[in-house]
């Protein structure tokens, strides 16, 4: 229950700040937790990344505003944040479809995204299995892209990522620089969060003496402890979102600032899985 009320707390306080200045350090505090981990855990959670979650709740209100009151466009702008009726418009017509001052005409429709809350939800006795690990520092190596927060779209740009390294003979070079068959699959290295994307890297163990091409990026990993979550079915789509909604909320642990990995074993075609997760107790 504490969790829940941690939560419940952090999105009053959003609610009551939706015109004003939002500190995503003040929501993290409330939640009792660092705002790196809320970061990250909020859209597994929720399936929108937080500043998007802002975002729409201002649009909705503002949305609301234009149709029951007279404010003009300028004003409303200001009182949700737009620094200029222009990038108001924008944001608007992105969400609504509609231009701001469409949205007075009569049978126009809208989009209206509601305040957000949190409850339990009983899903099944599922047992997740973990370990925690201490690991010293590492080196990695491979090919990256930017990848947005979005959930949704991160589930599909990461696949089709993957394909392209396979493609453009980067997964090829790789194995034969580690003097491995070409079909063995390699590891991926998420990092580098902001509020909006993240670096998403196909890579391996960097071995030490090992001179690597420029078209790869070296990734420095300190020490870290880790919390390993194995997935021998490789359905780690599935098993992220289980972190961060079922284990993260009763486990003690919050996640530190660091790359996480999911890590591939075996060839293509018979693959087993692990999620390393950098982590610290509460």
């Amino acid at each position: 229950m504490d969790w829940l009320e941690r939560m419940n707390s952090a999105m009053d306080y959003i609610e009551s700040n939706l015109t004003d200045h939002i500190s995503i350090d003040d929501i993290a505090k409330i939640a009792c937790c660092s705002t790196y981990h809320f970061q990250r855990m909020f859209p597994f959670i929720t399936g929108i990344s937080l500043s998007e979650y802002i975002r729409r709740r201002r649009l909705t209100l503002a949305a609301f505003e234009l149709q029951t009151t007279a404010a003009k466009v300028i004003d409303i702008s200001m009182k949700y944040g737009y620094q200029s009726p222009e990038a108001f418009a924008r944001a608007f017509k992105n969400l609504h479809g509609i231009m701001p001052i469409s949205a007075r005409d009569k049978g126009v429709s809208l989009k209206a995204y509601p305040r957000m809350s949190f409850h339990i939800s009983i899903k099944g006795d599922v047992e997740m299995d973990y370990r925690i690990e201490q690991r010293g520092t590492f080196e990695m190596f491979g090919v990256h892209g930017v990848v947005s927060q979005n959930l949704q779209t991160a589930f599909i740009k990461v696949p089709a990522f993957r394909k392209q390294c396979d493609e453009d003979g980067s997964v090829d070079l790789m194995n034969e620089l580690l003097g491995r068959f070409g079909n063995t699959v390699l590891h991926a290295a998420l990092y580098d969060h902001t509020g909006e994307s993240f670096k998403y890297m196909v890579c391996y163990h960097l071995p030490k003496g090992l001179e690597i091409p420029d078209r790869f990026t070296q990734l420095s990993v300190p020490a870290l402890t880790w919390a390993i979550f194995p997935e021998p079915q490789c359905d780690l789509q599935k098993l992220w979102e289980r972190i961060y909604s079922e284990w993260f909320p009763t486990s003690g642990y919050e996640q530190v600032e660091g790359p996480q990995f999911e890590m591939y074993y075996g060839m293509q075609g018979h693959t087993q899985g692990e999620i390393w997760i950098p982590v610290k107790k509460k």
